[in-house]
């Protein structure tokens, strides 16, 4: 069958725009050409640096002919309403079928060659090509990510001919702009195309790139017993700038490596397109870079290298600019820069904030083993880089430049004196809107034991918590286990969600501008992984009680029930990633518990237990039993308290009360002990004497008695399962 080759050849498209610009233009073409109703066998895009190419296989030669009945109005219309249905199809009166009492019109449509279609298909992609950010002109205000320069159309092996703005369509390409022939290629089919491109240094399929930056990059730093640092966000990128790329090892002043390594790293990628080098004998970095080259070099890359050298160190003689002054400054300097940067109008300034997290900290150190005034210190200081000359320089660095500049500059982090074991000295008692009190010596809050330090590891510890507080800053980002950065990263994380759903400013749809999903889902990894036993609720709490403190706010806490209620569907997306159902989060979520750990083992007790024929039917047998009792309740008061052994009862029945009294202490001492499995085995003797009593006993008797009391024993029954799990809100 037919194949259809298109490429649009322009100048350089942004590395960035490229893999988009692929999925775009296989979209489009997919959505034309189903329009049109044009089967085809495969559709495949590529992109580059200079070009985007589509290649459909197997398509129809043209499209089928149509046959399409359209339902008019009735015999007995007006003559009007006749007149327009007649307009609307073209068609005549005599043209029209009758079928009871109603007049229908059949369209035939014809099919049309493919080659008659394309060029509709080419220029409507062309026009309507959604690049992020393009350019103007020509008479009719074509707009392309940079100058187009040729259509290469073909179909069937024959060009199709058209023209977009003055461009006409042809079967030529260019290859390589520096290293190829220097004249158009002439082809015949895809496999002609991509062959002679290949010969003329062009690598079409960005796979095919990426494979060769790789492996070149990797075999130049084997040569020199070297290793190369993997940077797959690099990779993408570099993929995009070059058609033929051609790794390069390259140097630089040794004297360098006395900077961070991450300032070092980022100065490569970010300014500079450069992969950084592991040197293995000493696990840190290699006075060495790999540049990706567009050209094979006739002296081996020699000259390039040299030449990117002297940039590189340019740049990293900038960044050790910045290193220089800001370890002349220090943090209390930066501090009082903050006063002057607003975080949110309605949240004050960075310095508000930040003394916000500190009282926060200090509130949640004991709650997961760290020292409450270390913990306040660390978060005093976690954001005061963000003043600084290399976070000014290069933001991706905050956290990691505090971090360094805790260990290198003289501070009041570390050194003698302070506490250097859990100490409630200095806690602040802080009480919520609900007159609740909180503090270091709060009963509502259950202390766990808390680390000791060492003068000498004070300051380091204190380093790691500023240098890792933002973390987990993704899904595939580690997560903190040091007590003391737990306790400010959670700090961080609830002063950010608690201020915005505060003043009403929450996601909605795919909008998040404060990342607050993110926050969100960063709680609930600190939590679950570290297995931090925190009252949530309460702690939103706290958190809400220092911001109103602070900014003098309204006391309304009717945003902690939507927080809630966020941080819930937040732990479903999790958990429904681990392959775990929503609907059980729901019912466990239900029981108004908010400790996060014990809520996923209740999930997972849950879940492994509905996977059991007893699971299941007891789920069903507490369904049929809430449905009588909803019905019931419509017509008045439900009885109350246990049933009891009526005289003449079925045996079934009576089963069923024996059952349920040996379960309710089994369930209610496992529920103590968070023994979930162990509940619900509990919850699983019950099964047979309800799928029996459903079996062989009428609910609603005669005797009102004996209603009465069957009514009593199914309340009993969903009451138990309910303090397991609201089984109501399970789907099945």
């Amino acid at each position: 069958m037919p194949q259809l080759l298109l490429e649009l050849f322009s100048e350089e498209i942004p590395a960035r725009m490229q893999a988009g610009a692929a999925r775009d233009l296989e979209r489009m073409a997919g959505e034309r050409l189903k329009a049109a109703g044009l089967a085809y066998e495969a559709l495949t895009t590529f992109a580059g640096p200079r070009r985007l190419t589509l290649v459909v296989e197997g398509l129809l030669s043209r499209t089928p002919d149509r046959s399409e009945e359209l339902k008019g109005p009735k015999v007995s219309a007006p003559e009007q309403a006749l007149e327009g249905f007649l307009r609307k199809t073209g068609l005549t009166r005599d043209q029209l079928t009758e079928r009871d009492g109603v007049l229908y019109a059949v369209i035939e449509q014809r099919g049309r060659a493919t080659a008659d279609l394309i060029p509709e298909m080419v220029e409507g992609i062309i026009r309507g090509f959604p690049w992020p950010k393009s350019m103007r002109w020509g008479t009719r205000g074509l707009t392309w990510v940079r100058p187009l320069k040729r259509i290469l159309c073909l179909f069937d092996g024959a060009v199709v001919p058209f023209a977009v703005e003055g461009i006409p369509s042809g079967d030529v390409t260019e290859g390589h702009r520096f290293m190829g022939a220097g004249r158009p290629l002439k082809v015949r089919s895809f496999e002609d195309y991509r062959r002679q491109l290949e010969a003329d240094f062009v690598l079409l399929d960005q796979a095919e790139r990426k494979l060769r930056i790789l492996d070149g990059a990797r075999a130049v730093c084997r040569a020199r017993g070297l290793e190369l640092i993997d940077d797959d966000g690099l990779l993408e990128e570099v993929s995009g700038l070059a058609e033929w790329p051609t790794p390069i090892l390259g140097e630089m002043d040794p004297s360098f490596l006395d900077l961070p390594p991450e300032v070092i790293r980022l100065s490569m990628k970010t300014h500079q397109k450069y992969f950084a080098v592991r040197d293995p004998a000493t696990g840190g970095l290699a006075p060495n870079f790999v540049v990706v080259a567009n050209v094979e070099a006739s002296d081996g890359g020699r000259a390039l290298a040299a030449g990117n050298s002297r940039v590189l160190s340019a740049r990293l003689n900038d960044a050790r600019f910045f290193w220089d002054e800001d370890r002349k400054v220090g943090f209390e300097p930066w501090l009082k820069k903050l006063e002057g940067v607003t975080f949110h109008a309605r949240l004050g300034t960075m310095a508000e904030r930040v003394e916000r997290i500190a009282a926060l900290a200090r509130e949640i150190a004991p709650l997961v083993g760290a020292d409450p005034e270390m913990a306040a210190t660390a978060a005093r200081y976690a954001k005061a880089d963000l003043a600084s000359g290399m976070v000014g320089e290069f933001p991706e660095l905050q956290g990691i430049m505090g971090g360094y500049y805790a260990r290198a500059l003289p501070s009041p982090l570390g050194g003698e004196g302070g506490p250097q074991r859990g100490s409630d000295e200095g806690a602040v008692s802080v009480r919520s809107p609900s007159g609740d009190e909180f503090g270091a010596s709060s009963p509502l809050i259950r202390h766990a034991p808390h680390a000791t330090f060492s003068p000498e590891g004070r300051r380091d510890q204190i380093a790691d918590a500023i240098r890792d507080h933002y973390k987990p800053q993704g899904p595939n980002d580690t997560v903190p286990t040091t007590p003391l950065t737990v306790a400010v990263a959670l700090a961080d994380k609830l002063d950010t969600l608690v201020g915005f759903f505060a003043i009403d400013e929450k996601p909605t749809g795919s909008k998040d501008p404060f990342a607050l999903r993110r926050a969100a889902l960063g709680v609930i990894r600190l939590v679950l992984e570290n297995g931090a036993r925190i009252e949530l609720e309460r702690l939103m709490n706290v958190a809400g009680t220092i911001l109103i403190t602070s900014r003098r706010m309204s006391s309304d806490t009717r945003y902690s029930t939507d927080l809630l209620a966020f941080f819930a569907d937040r732990l479903k997306v999790l958990l429904r990633d681990q392959g775990k159902r929503h609907d059980l989060v729901d019912a466990v979520f239900a029981l108004g518990d908010d400790d996060l750990v014990r809520i996923v083992r209740r999930v997972e007790a849950l879940d492994a237990f509905l996977t059991t024929d007893d699971g299941a039917n007891l789920l069903a047998g507490y369904k049929r039993a809430s449905n009588i009792l909803k019905a019931e309740a419509k017509k008045g008061d439900l009885p109350s308290g246990p049933a009891t052994d009526l005289p003449g009862a079925p045996a079934e029945e009576t089963a069923l009360v024996a059952a349920i009294r040996a379960a309710e202490p089994k369930v209610e001492a496992t529920l103590a002990a968070e023994d979930f499995t162990a509940a619900m085995a509990a919850l699983a003797s019950l099964r047979a004497p309800v799928d029996a009593f459903f079996e062989a006993v009428l609910v609603n008797a005669d005797v009102p008695a004996e209603r009465e009391n069957r009514l009593r024993l199914l309340g009993q029954v969903r009451d138990l399962t309910g303090r397991v799990a609201d089984f109501g809100q399970i789907s099945g």
